[in-house]
């Protein structure tokens, strides 16, 4: 047990001073006007080259990622439960099913998945 603390504290350590360096290093000492703006040949750029970000994409995608870890939660389910009894895996997988499955048709009730808008 002692071991595992020791562990812990050690990569909670180098952790935080890797993301301490991190912070550091990567600040930018001059904002410069002219080096943030886009560069065309030394011409004005015609318009913006940002792309416009589809707000739509990102809930769908969020939505997904959160579907995505769900199952790769329910799926150690065996490991996790060693109860010889295979009827309460059913049940506790058919829960958690059942709770995805209520999410996604709220999710789909609020029209968060019609991509057509």
């Amino acid at each position: 047990m002692l071991l595992i603390s020791s562990l812990g504290v050690i990569l909670i350590t180098i952790t935080t001073i890797v993301m301490m360096l991190a912070a550091l290093l990567s600040k930018k000492s001059i904002v410069d006007r002219e080096k943030s703006s886009p560069f065309e040949c030394g011409f004005d750029p015609k318009s913006s080259s940002r792309l416009p970000f589809s707000l739509r994409f990102f809930l769908i995608a969020v939505i997904f990622l959160i579907f995505d870890v769900e199952i790769v939660l329910l799926l150690p389910l065996i490991i996790f439960f060693p109860i010889p009894i295979p009827s309460i895996w059913l049940s506790v997988g058919l829960f958690f099913l059942l709770i995805l499955i209520i999410g996604l048709y709220h999710e789909w009730n609020q029209g968060a998945l019609d991509w057509a808008h």
